[in-house]
């Protein structure tokens, strides 16, 4: 096939590496349609039951609402935190307190508080309903960080933005965690 004289090879070629390369199944655009949460039970199946009571059922937290508490799980830790001397927030910052399990160096996090424009002291508290992933329950010994994020998106990290030192140990039930926010580096 010669396709310098004329295009029907070249035209066949791109209709046939189309036609072989998208295989995705696309509805067309409804403008009445409503947005809602995704449906994240194929991602993360119901837990396997323990005999510990009855395990969670996966949809109920995907609709919204709460996710209802996990049989057996720990009260919330609550507590306040604090600016450190010279420090001041950014308009439309974001606070974020993250509980991970004592002595995790990676992974998603436990569970995450999101406080959209703060005023401190700022009290929180996290718990069954902050989990990340559905399933896991709030128990066990904790670490507790906090930053406040001058842009509001959690994937960046400015060294600027203000944040606790090092993860502040707690239990679940703790009522009186005291959280400073420092910044490490200067301008």
């Amino acid at each position: 096939m010669r396709f310098s004289r004329n295009g029907y090879g070249l035209g066949l070629l791109v209709l046939l590496v189309y036609g072989v390369g998208c295989d995705r199944n696309i509805a067309p655009y409804d403008p009445a349609e409503l947005p809602q949460q995704p449906d994240l039970r194929r991602i993360f199946p119901a837990p396997e039951p323990t005999g510990e009571g009855p395990a969670m059922a996966m949809g109920a937290g995907a609709a919204g609402g709460p996710a209802p508490a996990v049989a057996g799980s720990a009260e919330p830790v609550r507590g306040e935190i604090r600016l450190s001397d010279g420090i001041r927030p950014e308009p439309g910052a974001v606070l974020f307190v993250i509980a991970r399990r004592r002595g995790a160096q990676g992974g998603p996090p436990l569970a995450v508080s999101r406080i959209g424009n703060p005023t401190f002291p700022q009290a929180f508290e996290l718990g069954q309903e902050q989990v990340m992933i559905p399933g896991l329950r709030f128990e066990g010994p904790i670490s507790i960080t906090a930053r406040l994020d001058a842009d509001g998106n959690a994937m960046t990290r400015d060294p600027l933005d203000p944040a606790t030192a090092s993860g502040v140990p707690a239990d679940p039930g703790q009522q009186d965690l005291i959280l400073r926010l420092e910044t490490t580096s200067s301008p």
